[in-house]
């Protein structure tokens, strides 16, 4: 089978990332391009004008530069790119710090094999991959000032476009749906995202289920 996915690994941990390598390897569609030791070596091939991979397997921890530095730079050169971290530490502030810069997703090192082969194919199929842990945290950082203690006042078709956005629909399905233009669809997107102080579909599927408008 042909490899059709690149990825690469940015961990200072030799014999991690070969170990990481190894198993992303052996998945058929993924195959490993490059591993660097640190953030750094990363910017300095993208500069030099290293097209970007599937997907970046990046370590938060490392010396010369961190995973935190290493996506705000992502965010700023390479905004598209899809970046998963990686690291030993489940901190909230360290979990919503790589998010907000532009991590699609954040993964402990002893996860199953399967979750990262899950994680891989998420993040390329859906934009992004939380665990639970992850879906938690992004919950709690909600600011109750301006959504849980706010009454916002959503109209009927306000609340029909948050339920469908948070079915598996692209924007497009929705206004065939809705018998809306695309155009309006994203009126409603924008407007939403303003009003409930969210930033991304994510955060509206997350304020959606705190708030009872859909149920897990």
């Amino acid at each position: 089978m042909i490899k059709t996915h690149e990825i690469i690994i940015v961990d200072d941990h030799l014999l991690f990332a070969r170990s990481l390598a190894s198993l992303v390897d052996s998945y058929d569609e993924y195959t490993v391009k490059y591993t660097f030791q640190n953030g750094s070596e990363l910017v300095a091939k993208l500069a030099s004008g290293m097209a970007l991979p599937a997907i970046i397997l990046l370590d938060v921890k490392m010396p010369v530069m961190d995973g935190i530095a290493t996506m705000k730079w992502l965010k700023k050169y390479k905004p598209e790119a899809k970046v998963i971290a990686l690291s030993m530490e489940d901190e909230e502030k360290t979990i919503l710090n790589m998010l907000r810069n532009g991590a699609k997703g954040y993964l402990l090192k002893d996860i199953q094999p399967s979750l990262l082969k899950k994680a891989l194919d998420t993040v390329l199929e859906q934009g992004y991959f939380h665990t639970e842990k992850v879906t938690t945290t992004l919950m709690k950082s909600l600011d109750p000032e301006s959504n849980s203690n706010k009454e916002i006042q959503l109209k009927e078709n306000e609340i029909r476009f948050i339920k469908l956005a948070c079915e598996e629909k692209t924007y497009k399905e929705i206004a065939d749906e809705m018998f809306l233009s695309p155009k309006t669809i994203d009126g409603y997107r924008q407007h939403l995202f303003e009003i409930l102080g969210v930033k991304n579909r994510i955060g509206l599927v997350l304020y959606a289920i705190k708030n009872g408008i859909v149920e897990i």
